[in-house]
């Protein structure tokens, strides 16, 4: 199956890689708005973003490769592709319960673990040794980062980024857009639209969606 990936920066590199290396795929495209001219290396098309429309064809798979949150659902919303228009890339040493229920769109790094009936979300990130327990949901374009630890029965909304070794205790909810800090320990529920770092976490800002 031919693969077209949306951005080219470092998480989109991370992503190509794991597509590489799974002979099921290979990938026909990568689209970035940098690639003013067109070009094509390797049999791969280079392009920008609006070429989209020109390459996709029915048996093709999208994935929007960007890290951030935000710009991600943009473009998802942008683009108005069905949900089966887009592919979830799943390394193959991440640990996935077969009860467990993974969106569309959605990528889930190496070693990271998803537990038994936690749904995550589409267009979601799971990085490289993340953990997602038993019971929890996310919501779509949330960021868990690299070894961050979401504790059985935790909810997040839409958007969450949770930082890089975080971790959340059982029951908390993460409202959406929230942003938890690098290390963070999580022992309360946190606001829609908050900032909080530390051990235990503070909210230190409210953040305005532009």
């Amino acid at each position: 199956m031919q693969i077209i990936i949306l951005g080219d920066g470092g998480h989109s590199r991370v992503i190509q890689e794991m597509i590489f290396a799974d002979r099921n795929y290979e990938i026909a495209a990568i689209l970035d708005d940098k690639y003013e001219q067109g070009f094509q290396q390797k049999e791969i098309i280079y392009a920008p973003t609006s070429f989209l429309v020109k390459l996709l064809r029915p048996n093709m798979k999208v994935v929007v490769a960007i890290g951030d949150n935000k710009a991600r659902k943009k473009i998802v919303q942008h683009l108005k592709l069905l949900p089966k228009h887009y592919l979830s890339v799943i390394h193959p040493t991440a640990v996935i319960s077969s009860s467990a229920a993974i969106g569309c769109g959605t990528v889930i790094m190496p070693n990271a673990v998803i537990n038994a009936n936690a749904e995550v979300g589409m267009h979601c990130i799971v990085n490289t040794g993340a953990i997602v327990e038993h019971d929890n949901t996310i919501g779509d374009y949330t960021h868990v980062s690299p070894n961050a630890t979401l504790t059985g029965n935790v909810s997040a909304g839409e958007g969450v980024h949770v930082g890089s070794s975080a971790t959340v205790i059982p029951g908390k909810h993460l409202g959406s857009w929230s942003i938890i800090g690098a290390g963070s320990t999580v022992i309360e529920h946190i606001p829609a639209y908050s900032k909080a770092v530390g051990c235990p976490t503070q909210i230190i800002d409210r953040i305005v969606m532009k």
